[in-house]
């Protein structure tokens, strides 16, 4: 079976990741590439490594208005930049928005693969999570669910590296020589990831998460992101991880360590791994997650999340292991 395939924002580091995973994908086939930058390039002269049946694509101007016939279609766009071209697309055809506008949204799906996964399958529209949240979200659901922690301030440390900032901007903080050997917190008390980590957390636990803190940090690497967080509960590290492994049974792609994980576990790959350190009589649970922000954080996720919308095993196209070292 071929399911026909369209990114949009294919010149970005998501977008081009999610050109990776096509290409190797046993359903998919990648027949529609847009920019805005790029186009009128050949995908060969932006991505010099391509596979030769995709080398001569060129990349068009996005617009919905002349769109060809897809099954689908990947939106890697900076946030605020999507939903009114978005609207204009045919209602046939399924949307995975990997950028910010859609998420909780009505109509839309919240695209939290190994945590609803019932909830996406033969959807039309689906919002990818955001980088840190997919980290974030990944490691605190099995502890909120079975109420092993508050759900009220939670301290959210993350760590991410520099490709989470996307391809294109002109902000100096990004560039090798401001970034090298640095350690940049950014984004404080108002990260545009706020509320929907915010929102999940209530939705998990059935309560608030007022006095959720969160603050990001840009640290000299490429990929990866580990988010380190700290919550209020009395269980042991054995329950804390007990209850991950119950809640991810039978899931594909989250692993559950009894050491520390590491951003290089991840990178390449489509894996979210979660970990555990508690004292309860500190009345203190640490939750630690790391994914790829590429990979389980952008285009990965948005693979899982495809397909479960077409219905094909929710594994096609990411079973790759991931790079080392």
């Amino acid at each position: 079976m071929s399911i026909r395939v369209g990114i949009v924002g294919i010149s970005g580091f998501g977008g081009g990741e999610a050109m990776r995973l096509i290409a190797g994908h046993p359903s998919f086939e990648l027949v529609y590439a847009a920019g805005e930058g790029s186009a009128g390039s050949r995908l060969v002269d932006r991505f010099p490594g391509v596979p030769a049946r995709l080398a001569e694509l060129v990349i068009e101007k996005w617009d919905p208005a002349t769109l060809p016939k897809l099954d689908v279609l990947f939106a890697s766009l900076p946030t605020g930049t999507s939903a009114e071209a978005l609207a204009r697309v045919p209602g046939n055809v399924k949307i995975v928005d990997i950028g910010g506008d859609h998420r909780y949204v009505e109509g839309w799906a919240y695209g939290l693969a190994d945590v609803w996964p019932a909830e996406i399958e033969g959807r039309s529209r689906v919002a990818n999570p955001g980088c840190f949240p997919a980290a974030t979200l990944t490691a605190l659901a099995p502890l909120l669910a079975d109420k092993l922690i508050e759900p009220g301030n939670i301290v959210i440390d993350a760590k991410t590296g520099i490709s989470g900032a996307g391809r294109g901007g002109s902000d100096s903080r990004f560039g090798y020589a401001e970034s090298n050997e640095n350690l940049v917190p950014y984004g404080l008390l108002k990260h545009v990831h706020m509320p929907e980590i915010e929102r999940t957390i209530a939705r998990l636990s059935g309560g608030s998460a007022a006095g959720l803190v969160f603050t990001p940090h840009l640290v000299p690497m490429t990929r990866g992101i580990l988010a380190t967080i700290y919550c209020r509960g009395r269980a042991t590290t054995d329950q804390c991880l007990a209850a991950a492994r119950r809640f991810y049974a039978n899931r594909a792609f989250v692993r559950v360590t009894d050491k520390p994980p590491q951003t290089k576990w991840a990178t390449g790959s489509n894996l979210a791994f979660v970990s555990y350190a508690a004292d309860p009589e500190r009345n203190l649970v640490i939750a630690m997650g790391v994914v790829d922000n590429l990979g389980k954080g952008a285009a990965g996720q948005a693979v899982q999340n495809a397909n479960l919308m077409c219905g094909l095993p929710e594994t096609a196209g990411l079973e790759g292991g991931p790079v080392w070292p």
